[in-house]
């Protein structure tokens, strides 16, 4: 897919890999990225064939490889967003580091970055700086707030961009506001930056021209908050928090069984919650009760609804519960912690862990959600810290010991 120049398709497969099903094969990406927004977007990218250089700092690189040791002595956080990358040390701070990264530069499709506001600007490397000097390349700049704005300076991470963009607001209980566990504001800006550079290399493969692109977290969390930011705008009020339950649509939520595992299931529409009175809990009176006629209703009356399906739920299994919903066609499922989804059957069943060999050797992870005619894409090894510094030079004709690719003391 390298259009560049005339060296761009140098990208190949992944390092020590074979030959394998790979969509965006001959597409080079480079990354300056740190923590989960940038790391996700190219490990994706990576996924699906693109051979992605990891640049890091000599001294730690991307500081989630020490956010803690769980993983055999690695970190969760990097085992997860870094497999099937090349990783290169270079200082930036070291201008002939800096003419080593133009180098892989002018052969690459792709520069992701997420570092810190203006990091990039003072390496030379801002958005105006890579369309002068490699106008072939596709720059994606992830940032919180964007180029502009009053919070454009600010440092961002997912708690505080969620905060911001009102998330936390519509997560948890009424005077009780919550982080949603994953960091949402870092994963979605992710697929969006994916997005964005499956466009433009789209669009480079017409025009043979790139593109200078910026995502901003905080304009992904606000896309995403579109329902809550539509009603509070044409009504006035802010929606309440609802726990496992969601303030649209009701009844909708966790009922306990009477063996104690929490089952979920509801209602999104008024055929359902017909369904769901008169098959599943043969409740004729509820089904024709006015107050109840449509989800506006519902929802206005959840406390009552809830009390009714918990009486239900607590009279009959887990297993009885899942039953009468399956028959009557309502949407269910279980709560589960984390330990419990590592051994759940749908996983087991589809095959979904794989081996990811690492520098502390195998361990498990998930394979790419994507399947290809029924085909998975296979998951590449993590990295260890500038495990690839010295082939990658030499390989883009760089001398690796004319680079400083230490820091200075």
């Amino acid at each position: 897919m390298s259009t560049g120049t005339p060296e761009s398709g140098l990208a190949g497969e992944h390092p020590g890999g074979p030959a394998r099903f790979a969509p965006l094969k001959g597409v080079l990406v480079v990354a300056l990225e740190q923590v989960v927004s940038a790391p996700l977007a190219t490990r994706t990218l990576a996924d699906l064939g693109a051979r992605v250089i990891k640049v890091e700092h000599p001294n730690g690189g991307d500081f989630t490889r020490r956010f803690d040791d769980v993983v055999r002595g690695m970190a969760a956080h990097f085992v997860w967003l870094n497999r099937g990358k090349e990783s290169v040390a270079l200082d930036l701070s070291v201008p002939a580091a800096r003419e080593a990264l133009h180098a892989l530069l002018a052969r690459a499709d792709v520069m992701v970055s997420n570092l810190g506001p203006g990091a990039t600007g003072r390496l030379g490397l801002g958005p105006d700086d890579l369309a002068a000097r490699h106008p072939h390349l596709i720059g994606v700049e992830i940032s919180g707030y964007g180029r502009s704005g009053p919070l454009s300076g600010k440092r961002a991470y997912d708690l505080l961009i969620q905060a911001e963009a009102g998330a936390c607001a519509i997560t948890g209980r009424p005077g009780e506001p919550a982080k949603p566990g994953p960091p949402y504001a870092d994963t979605s800006t992710s697929l969006y930056t994916v997005i964005a550079v499956l466009s433009a290399l789209a669009e480079r493969a017409a025009t043979g021209k790139g593109r200078q692109i910026e995502v901003s977290m905080f304009d992904v969390v606000a896309e995403l908050m579109g329902y809550p930011l539509t009603w509070a705008r044409y009504t006035g009020m802010d929606q309440q928090p609802a726990g496992l339950g969601s303030p649209a649509v009701a009844p909708y939520g966790a009922y306990p069984p009477a063996d104690a595992r929490r089952g979920v299931l509801g209602t999104t529409n008024d055929g359902e919650w017909q369904r769901l009175t008169r098959q599943m809990l043969g409740r004729e009176d509820l089904a024709a009760d006015p107050r109840y006629a449509r989800n506006a209703d519902r929802v206005a009356h959840r406390d009552d609804l809830d009390a009714e399906l918990t009486r239900w739920s607590e009279a009959r299994t887990l297993a009885e519960v899942q039953a009468a919903a399956d028959a009557a066609r309502i949407g269910n499922g279980v709560y589960r912690t984390p330990t419990e989804v590592l051994d759940h059957p749908q996983l087991r069943a589809r095959d979904r862990w794989r081996e990811v060999d690492t520098p502390v050797g195998p361990v498990l992870g998930l394979l790419p959600p994507l399947l290809f005619d029924g085909q998975a894409l296979p998951a590449g090894p993590v990295p260890a810290l500038g495990e690839h510094t010295t082939a990658v030079l030499a390989e883009f004709g760089i001398d690796p010991a004319a680079v400083t690719t230490r820091a200075t003391p």
